[in-house]
């Protein structure tokens, strides 16, 4: 398959040159992938590596501004491009995540359809 029409493939790819790149430049950076995930150092990065995720995460909610239910006035204002600038570095780092764990696109592309066929057999099973 041609990793420029599958776009998640492509994304995979792209984050597996970045952090090829950043391993050359900077190789203290980042360990040799797959992590043998049994060891305390790479459980580490792996640990690291998500959190920093969900530190975008955070930094792209602050981008909402009229979530607070005691909040009388109304701010409107949304920067879409930047909000979704930090999901993108957010993804980055799930992705990088992924690739240090050996994960491919295809891997998640498989439990991700699996989970889906699971979560709508729960809505029709009223669960």
């Amino acid at each position: 398959m041609n990793p420029k029409t599958d776009r998640l493939k492509e994304m995979f790819l792209l984050r597996a040159e970045f952090m090829t790149s950043l391993r050359e430049v900077m190789p203290q950076a980042q360990p040799e992938w797959p992590v043998d995930v049994t060891q305390k150092q790479s459980q580490q990065y792996c640990r690291d590596l998500a959190l920093k995720g969900v530190e975008e995460v955070f930094e792209a909610l602050q981008h909402f501004k009229n979530w607070k239910p005691h909040r009388q006035t109304e701010d409107v204002d949304f920067d879409r491009e930047k909000f979704l600038e930090e999901m993108v570095d957010s993804f980055n780092y799930f992705i990088s995540l992924m690739v240090a764990l050996g994960f491919t696109a295809e891997d998640l592309h498989r439990v991700y359809v699996e989970k889906d066929r699971v979560i709508h057999s729960r809505i029709n099973q009223k669960y």
